[in-house]
């Protein structure tokens, strides 16, 4: 997860009155609109309450998407749009599933659907982008990942993360869809060249993707393990170790894979050590990162062969699982 979009409640003033105004000055409007909703401030990425976030990133969401049915082309408003639906599919979708798992399967399975679906609305958001970018660049990705992404220049890097980072997270919960997980080689593309072009994007967050990624990744050479290492090691220098992110990456990646019970602790523990108020502009990301950590925390004795049950009267507490499994 990184920075959330950010929506004004004038912005839906301005989209009504933009309807009683003539065509050519109505698009010039709304694409000076469009520029403030695509380039936003830190009101969203800087709250303190992901809740309310959670609430109110729908309405900016389609705010956007009505501004492009008048301005198809922006390519502000479409990395807008591939960015906020995947953070939002990620952050209060996808990780809702996974809090409720296991008191409510059926719940968990709507809720991985639902954020498939999101999730690809981002990618082709993101597609399009590159579209306007590069003319065809879509069309040829489909048929030639590797040899299409080289046209992909520096400034196309926030589109080549953003449509990784849908599609990736569209197949982690579609292994069940052939022709999605099919399209592993569509990120591949897109991350390793973004990664080419600007491995500092998003403070560190091409190499925050990819320390999951490695372990998945087929064909390629050398230990797993070790070159998602070597993207933890970069992510956290790129972010100065203020990111809870790569830390929570790496314990649920790396560390539960190797059953290595104490290096996952310690992960997770420097995550939740980290202050979200150091960094005002990473303070939700981090918050939301933390409340995962915590999770995580709470489920060792299930994650971990022969793990004792925690009794240390309570000091991975999740009290937030409660609401979530009674909704």
């Amino acid at each position: 997860m990184s920075r959330h979009v950010d929506g004004k409640l004038v912005a839906t003033i301005a989209v009504a009155a933009l309807l009683s105004i003539g065509c050519s000055p109505k698009r010039l409007a709304i694409d000076k609109l469009g520029d403030a909703l695509a380039n936003p401030g830190t009101t969203w990425a800087a709250d303190d309450d992901p809740e309310l976030i959670a609430q109110a990133a729908p309405f900016s969401l389609k705010l956007i998407e009505s501004l492009l049915e008048s301005s198809p082309n922006h390519v502000g408003l479409l990395l807008a749009a591939a960015s906020g639906f995947t953070q939002y599919s990620y952050a209060f979708v996808q990780q809702q599933a996974d809090f409720v798992e296991d008191t409510n399967v059926a719940r968990a399975s709507a809720l991985r659907l639902r954020a498939r679906k999101l999730d690809l609305r981002a990618r082709d958001y993101g597609l399009r982008g590159l579209d306007v970018r590069h003319p065809g660049f879509s069309v040829s990705l489909r048929k030639d990942p590797r040899t299409t992404v080289r046209q992909a220049t520096r400034d196309d890097v926030p589109f080549l993360y953003w449509t990784a980072a849908a599609l990736g997270a569209a197949i982690s919960v579609s292994k069940d869809v052939p022709e999605l997980v099919a399209d592993q080689t569509i990120v591949e593309a897109l991350i390793d060249r973004a990664l080419e072009l600007d491995e500092t994007f998003g403070a560190g967050a091409i190499h925050g993707f990819l320390i999951t990624y490695e372990m998945a990744r087929q064909g390629a050479t050398g230990d797993p393990a070790a070159r998602s290492r070597m993207h933890f090691d970069r992510a956290v220098a790129i972010s100065k170790g203020q990111s809870a992110s790569p830390y929570v990456s790496y314990a649920e990646a790396v560390s539960l894979s190797k059953q290595d019970r104490k290096e996952f602790e310690s992960m997770l523990q420097k995550a939740l050590a980290i202050d979200a108020n150091a960094k005002p502009e990473w303070r939700l990301e981090n918050l939301v990162m933390q409340e995962r950590a915590r999770w995580l925390l709470s489920r060792v004795s299930d994650l971990f062969l022969g793990a004792p049950p925690d009794t240390t009267s309570g000091r991975y507490e999740f009290p937030e699982l409660k609401e979530l499994q009674e909704r």
